[in-house]
Order: structure tokens, then sequence, then C-alpha cells
């Protein structure tokens, strides 16, 4: 569309009576202007919106010390590393034992109850041992018995007098040498005879340890020294594969971490950490490890760490619950972390010049 019809067409219908006109060039100049006027008004409706300009692009984050700066913000040193969260762990006895008896019989005696403190190889509890006692006896006395070893060491000895004489009658031509080697032989039985009565009684010695280790079982005796906790029998019961008591040891004591497996290297054997028992008015107390697992358990993602806590008078109980409030290590502290690296600022869009769909307008 050019602009000389549209200035025609605007004429016309803009054109009043010709009586509300009374001079003719004024009314040529009135209807001029006012096809200037619609004219403009409709380049202004035709012409397209002029095009956003594009968003400047933003200036990328920076990562410092593991966290996302944004840009413009104030830098500042490095936050100090702050303690781990606290821990839970289990105090529990060192050594722990269900004492039973090797041999089946009868309970004749319990020398221990609950609660009371043995020593290593005290005696605990006594079965009844008549028959093995008995036993013992019998094989003490057959070994006793010498005379066997004596009649042995009497006929030696006159063996010996014989050959000496029989020798001496020959050097004198007395005796035929047929006779005096018969007085040998027979101090060679002699000595034989001997040593055999010396090797029954040492067989009669053996017999006699059996017999006292067999009566040695029927005496149940402490494997280590600690603390009665359980009593499980009494006297005159059967005694076959249950327990008769149980024993622990509770000086030191056994600390047991659960330890996420996102700590694992941060431990080592020898490292002092502090606990703090969940019981009223126990201060914290300081516990050595002695082992670290090397195997994470999949399941839970954590492996265990063990600790010895010292237990004089046996002030601290087994059993209670604690929390490690640790530090971080030394040696793991002074290792820098790695910088994370900034993410790649996205390009900014590409400015539209013009809008699609858009005409120019013709001259």
């Amino acid at each position: 569309m050019t602009t000389r019809p549209i200035q025609n067409q605007l004429l016309r219908r803009a054109r009043p009576p010709a009586a509300a006109w009374p001079h003719g060039p004024l009314r040529l100049a009135a209807g001029i202007a006012l096809a200037g006027c619609s004219l403009a008004a409709a380049h202004a409706q035709s012409a397209p919106a002029p095009a956003a300009p594009p968003p400047a692009a933003k200036p990328p984050s920076t990562v410092i010390h593991g966290t996302l700066v944004p840009p413009g913000a104030p830098r500042s040193s490095p936050p100090p590393r702050t303690a781990a969260p606290a821990i839970g762990c289990l105090i529990g006895p060192n050594r722990t034992a269900d004492i039973g008896s090797p041999v089946t019989g009868i309970i004749d005696s319990i020398a221990v109850d609950v609660g009371d403190a043995v020593r290593a190889g005290q005696v605990l509890v006594t079965l009844r041992s008549e028959v093995e006692s008995a036993g013992e006896r019998a094989a003490q006395a057959r070994w006793r018995v010498d005379a066997e070893v004596r009649a042995a060491e009497a006929s030696l000895e006159l063996a010996r007098q014989r050959y000496a004489r029989s020798s001496e009658l020959q050097s004198q031509g007395f005796l035929s040498p047929l006779a005096v080697e018969q007085s040998l032989a027979e101090l060679r039985v002699a000595e034989q005879k001997l040593a055999q009565t010396n090797s029954q009684r040492d067989v009669l010695a053996t017999d006699l340890e059996v017999v006292r280790a067999q009566v040695s079982q029927r005496v149940v005796r402490a494997p280590f020294a600690g603390t009665i906790v359980e009593r499980f029998r009494q006297p005159g019961e059967r005694v076959e594969d249950r327990p008769l008591l149980r024993l622990v040891s509770l000086d030191p004591l056994r600390v047991d971490l659960l330890v996420p497996a996102s700590r694992f290297g941060q431990y080592a054997v020898g490292r002092r950490l502090q606990l703090q028992p969940e019981l009223v008015g126990v201060k914290p107390v300081a516990a050595e490890i002695t082992h670290v697992d090397r195997v994470i358990d999949a399941a839970s993602n954590t492996f265990r760490v063990r600790l010895s806590l010292p237990n004089p008078q046996q002030r601290l109980p087994a059993g209670a619950r604690c929390t490690v409030d640790e530090a971080p290590d030394p040696r793991e502290a002074s290792q820098p972390r790695p910088a994370a690296q900034a993410p790649a600022p996205r390009p900014a869009p590409a400015a539209l010049h013009s809008a699609p769909g858009s005409a120019q307008p013709a001259g």
C-alpha cells in the first residue's frame, strides 16, 4: 500500500459537507492536516515493536574453601574447622566368659556368688569326685610300691658277685671258661630285669598323673581375674554342656564406636579420645584406640573403632552408653582440602535484532 492512495481515501472520509466550509482555501488546508494525522496513526500501528536489548551476562561465582561465593561478595579468610559431631559409643567389659565344666557330673559346691571378685586360678565350682579320688589313691599306692625294684636290684648285685668269683676261680684254674660265661649271662639278665622294673615304675607314675588330671577336671577354676555377674546352677544339679557362671573383666573396659565411613582414615592406634559416659555426676574420661577395622560394613556404611578405658577400682560400670566429642585429628587438620572448581558460566542468549514475521514498511 502506497502513501498517496491512503491520503486520498482519508480525504474523502474526512471531507465535510460543502456547506460546512465557507471558504475554499481554508477548506483545503484543514483536509490536508487531517490526512496527515491519520497517516501518522496508520504508520504507528503497522510498525513492529523494537527488540529488547540482550541481558548482560552475570560474572561467574567463585568457590573458596568448599563454599560458593556470589559475585561481589567480600572474600574473607577460610572458616575454621569445627569439631566433628558427637558419636555414640558403648562401654563393655574387656573380657567375658561363660564358665563351664569339661566333664559331666553333679555339682558338689559353688564357692562364689554374683558380685564376687575373683582372682585367676581361684576355685569356683567343685563336682563330686569320689570315684576319681579313689582311683587316684590306688594309682598312688601302686606307684609307691617298690618291692619289685628292690628285688631286681638285689638279683643284680648277686649276679655281679657270682661273676666276680667265677672270674677269680677261672684265673686259678679251678673253673672252666663255660662256667664263667654262664655267670656273665646271669649278670646281663639281672641288669635287664632291673631296667624293666624301673620302666614299669615310670608307667605307674604316668598313670598317677592321668588320674590326678581327671580329678582336677572336677574342680572349675577362674581363667582370669574378674567379677562374677551371673550364676546359672545350684549345688546338686547335673552338669553337661550348659555354663555354670559368667565371669567378666572390668579393668580395663572396652569401648566400641561405630564411625561413618566418611571418616575412614582419621583414626590411628594409640590416639586418645575423650569419652563422656551417660551417667549422672561422671566427668569425661580418656581412652586409647587399640583397634581400627579395615573393613567397612556395607549395610550400615560404618566401621568399628575399639578403645581401652582404664577402670581402677571399677568406678565405671560396664554396659553404660557414652559419647565421643572429638576434635579433628591434628594430622588430618594440617592437610589442606582441595578447592572445588567454579562452574563454567552459561553463554548469554543471542540478541534478536528484529521480531520474526515483521515486515519492513515500504518507502
